[in-house]
């Protein structure tokens, strides 16, 4: 038994020895740096760093790079590490209203209050292979505007003038920490939100897409989506007073629903939500999409019966890393197991056997 493991660590070891050299390539070519895929994967870093729920654009990258562009692994790596740091304290809620927009659109109002600001999207492009990037040369520098003094109020608030759309409930209660705490069902609207900004964008994007195809009562419109920079503020208890300790990027979707009403709420428009770390419009949109459809039981809608709609379902199965974790587990030594299953399966077939012999005998 002993040679049996000594033997298993060696094979162990060169299997990581193995990675370490397919992680590199070929030598010829130059090492890719941390610093490269912060700049340069950035969408890829922002994805890593919303999944894995710790915003570190260094940390992301250098993930992303042990991983050799396995974003799941990479969003693996930095939830492990995220276990490791001391928590200080938490943050004042952001504003996004005071949100420095570098991206801000409405699809419901052409002339938004505050202007659309289309930013760096991929919204416009052909989807044509561009082989000037092949020959890595030099991009032209893209013109800015200039940025803006005053806070840009969302869209959503001037349908509020009319009395139009739902309006949000204000709580005091703070929403348990799904990083901390385990999800419990039924779970809250706060904790739901934890859940899907933290779950597989694929997983997210195909709930959402499955709403539009008629399998939630969710006929959506982008009320506003917004891409920029939001002040951290955190309270100092020897100083008494929040101060700002940085800034950080997010995106954040709300959506307009048509909501015909209720024996609870009358005829009006509905929001969904989506808040993510980084420029990562996608998953916000998905996110807000299937926020709406969870809401159906709030709202004093019929159940429909559709997948997006069943909230174990959906904050059960979203998580990637537990989905990994549960799919790559079988292929790690099941020896006794299958053993066992071998066993029954032949005793059946014996049983069976004999029983079609004693029938011919018959």
């Amino acid at each position: 038994m002993y040679v049996a493991v000594k033997g298993g660590e060696r094979a162990i070891d060169n299997a990581h020895a193995w990675l370490a050299e397919e992680r590199r390539g070929d030598t010829s070519v130059d090492e890719l740096s941390v610093a490269q895929i912060r700049e340069q994967l950035k969408l890829a870093v922002n994805r890593v760093m919303a999944e894995g729920s710790l915003y570190d654009p260094d940390l992301a990258a250098l993930a992303i790079k042990q991983a050799r562009g396995d974003l799941i692994e990479a969003i693996f790596l930095i939830r492990a590490y995220r276990t490791t740091l001391p928590r200080f304290g938490a943050t004042e809620p952001v504003d996004t209203g005071a949100m420095a927009c570098d991206r801000r659109i409405s699809a419901t109002f052409k002339d938004a209050p505050g202007g659309q600001v289309l930013g760096p999207t991929f919204d416009y492009t052909h989807r044509l292979l561009d082989f000037k990037l092949a020959a890595e040369g030099e991009v032209p520098e893209a013109p800015h505007a200039a940025p803006r003094e005053e806070a840009t109020p969302h869209i959503t608030e001037f349908l509020n003038q009319e009395g139009l759309i739902q309006t949000e409930p204000v709580s005091d209660e703070v929403p348990s920490d799904l990083t901390r705490e385990p999800l419990e069902l039924p779970a809250s609207r706060a904790l739901r939100l934890q859940n899907l900004t933290r779950g597989d964008e694929g997983f997210i994007l195909g709930m959402a897409y499955s709403t539009q195809r008629g399998y939630a009562r969710n006929h959506a419109f982008v009320g506003e989506l917004r891409i920029g920079t939001c002040t951290l503020e955190m309270e100092v208890p020897e100083l008494g007073f929040a101060i700002e300790i940085g800034e950080i990027e997010l995106t954040e979707c709300e959506t307009v629903n048509q909501f015909a009403g209720s024996k609870t709420e009358p005829p009006q428009f509905t929001r969904g939500y989506g808040l993510v770390f980084g420029q990562t419009e996608r998953k916000a949109i998905s996110m807000a999409l299937v926020d709406r459809a969870l809401r159906w039981k709030e709202l004093g809608e019929d159940d429909m019966g559709a997948p997006a709609q069943d909230e174990e379902f959906v904050l059960y199965h979203s998580d990637n890393i537990q989905a990994t974790g549960f799919l790559e587990h079988i292929k790690l030594p099941h020896y006794v197991d299958f053993q066992a299953e071998l066993e029954l399966v032949r005793r059946l077939r014996r049983e069976v056997m004999g029983d079609v012999q004693q029938e011919a005998a018959e």
